[in-house]
């Protein structure tokens, strides 16, 4: 099924949007369809994400944490795109295929310390309100510090901007199905 949005080739981006897409070209090789329709419709947003991404890379969670955190959300979120996506990028960022597939299910991985990550995040997502203290108190437990709680809250922010957009968009999925 194609995208809902129309979207312009990549070739034939201009300005801000083609400097923004060969920025992507770049560091990953291709331009996702997700980027490649933002960026026609509204390269601030791209830009936006992008920066954000850039300040949780430099933050203080690993490229896996970051991964694991994205699929817990998306997965809730029922964006197919970003769980293709971030499935692919947890694998490269060396999570194990099994434990892709628990973080999916929401099911716990028996690291403890990503697994707080991950159930911090989904709470973020589904639930209402400030987190009970005893989930606070499970954080605390896990070695989870005050930094590492923000770029939690970071991540699932940029997580959430493109699963909203792919959810309504139905971007066509350009990475690996998950089974």
């Amino acid at each position: 099924m194609a995208s809902r949005i129309s979207t312009p080739a990549v070739s034939e981006a201009t300005g801000e949007t083609a400097a923004l897409f060969a920025d992507i070209r770049k560091a990953a090789g291709g331009v996702p369809a997700a980027y490649a329709a933002i960026g026609a419709l509204n390269p601030a947003a791209l830009r936006a994400i992008l920066g954000a991404d850039a300040v949780l890379s430099a933050g203080s969670l690993s490229r896996a944490e970051q991964e694991a955190i994205k699929l817990a959300v998306s997965a809730g979120a029922g964006c197919d795109y970003c769980v293709a996506a971030h499935s692919l990028l947890g694998k490269r960022a060396g999570i194990a295929q099994d434990d892709l597939r628990r973080i999916r299910d929401g099911a716990p991985t028996g690291d403890a310390r990503r697994d707080a990550l991950a159930a911090l995040a989904r709470r973020l997502q589904a639930e209402p309100g400030s987190i009970p203290e005893a989930a606070f108190a499970e954080l605390r437990a896990a070695g989870i510090t005050d930094a590492e709680i923000v770029d939690v809250a970071l991540a699932v922010a940029v997580i959430g901007f493109t699963n909203v957009f792919n959810r309504v968009n139905d971007t066509t999925i350009d990475f690996p199905a998950v089974a």
